[in-house]
């Protein structure tokens, strides 16, 4: 297959590009790095079958060739990120979706769209189908990033309807995993940060606001599942996460514990329009892909430590990183 992954130097971008290599895929990766790293892409640059194209997503994007998928991340995620581009954020949901569709429409390419459970809301059925329509609110801090979702779901739908483009929309729930940003303002990475600097744990409100956090690999399983899927259904969303749910409280208390941390708790304001509950239904995924997580919580955890020991020194005290390794 010969694919494009917009966004992919991001945080799952890169993983997802990972694994599309591992399977021969020719990848080129389109990113303007706003968010993304370059050395999350660093170990392929001497691989053949990957180009680096630096370019923002809401330009014209053009290829020569054919394509056989257009798999479109390129979006802010995190709190820090979206709230520091809320304009840049929407139109990315809006005009770089456009784009991505387009190029997919003209080379007759499968699209596969990275949507979020943040489409939810703060939601009133739990847990939450894909058949729920959400509560979002469209002016609060957070709508830049909802709403962008929304739409591009919308835009999604309506090439699959009205242009007959092979469309694929996934839901992603809290993900986690190496090569987060320590900075991103994601609740494990900042847990993580402040664990192994010995700092408290900033935990939002009471702490007993439930997520569902899944492991990177088990989430990058779920996407190729979903673009190789041929089933005629296959263009409806499919929720992608981990249904085990945890309140932030408890996630603090496990964070310290595997991280060998003395840290104690700091509670600190909810942020607004913080949805309360987050757990997905995964019938579909499992009936459509055959696919459910495989990674548990601590496990992943002790491997995104780990990784973060080594990977950010600049934020992580020696003392620290030897306390975790012993």
């Amino acid at each position: 297959m010969r694919v494009v992954v917009t966004g992919g130097a991001g945080f799952v971008g890169s993983h997802l590009i990972e694994r599309l290599l591992d399977l021969g895929c020719e990848v080129h990766c389109v990113d303007n790095l706003s968010t993304g790293l370059r050395e999350n892409l660093a170990a392929w640059h001497d691989r053949g079958r990957f180009f680096f194209h630096f370019q923002d997503v809401r330009e014209y994007l053009a290829f020569s060739g054919p394509l056989d998928a257009v798999v479109h991340l390129a979006s802010p995620a995190s709190p820090v990120d979206y709230m520091r581009l809320p304009v840049a954020t929407l139109m990315g949901g809006a005009l770089g979706t456009h784009r991505a569709l387009g190029l997919a429409r003209a080379k007759r390419a499968r699209f596969l769209l990275a949507s979020t459970s943040e489409v939810y809301g703060d939601p009133q059925r739990h847990p939450q189908p894909e058949s729920y329509w959400g509560n979002v609110n469209p002016v609060g801090p957070r709508s830049v990033y909802d709403e962008a979702k929304r739409f591009a779901e919308a835009l999604t739908m309506a090439y699959h309807r009205t242009h007959r483009v092979d469309t694929r929309i996934a839901r992603i729930f809290n993900t986690y995993g190496p090569r987060m940003r320590a900075h991103d303002g994601r609740v494990i990475s900042t847990f993580i940060r402040q664990a192994l600097r010995g700092e408290p744990l900033t935990v939002a409100g009471d702490g007993r606001q439930t997520r569902s956090f899944c492991y990177v690999t088990d989430l990058v399983e779920g996407l190729v599942r979903l673009l190789r899927c041929d089933a005629p259904q296959a263009h409806a969303p499919v929720n992608l996460g981990n249904a085990d749910e945890h309140t932030i409280l408890n996630l603090a208390h496990a964070v310290a514990r595997l991280a060998g941390s003395a840290s104690s708790v700091a509670f600190v304001p909810l942020p607004g329009d913080d949805p309360h509950l987050r757990r997905p239904v995964l019938d579909r995924a499992r009936q459509l892909l055959d696919w459910q997580p495989m990674v548990a919580l601590e496990q992943g955890l002790l491997r995104t430590i780990t990784w973060a020991a080594q990977a950010w020194p600049g934020f992580v005290d020696g003392a620290a990183a030897e306390r975790h390794a012993a």
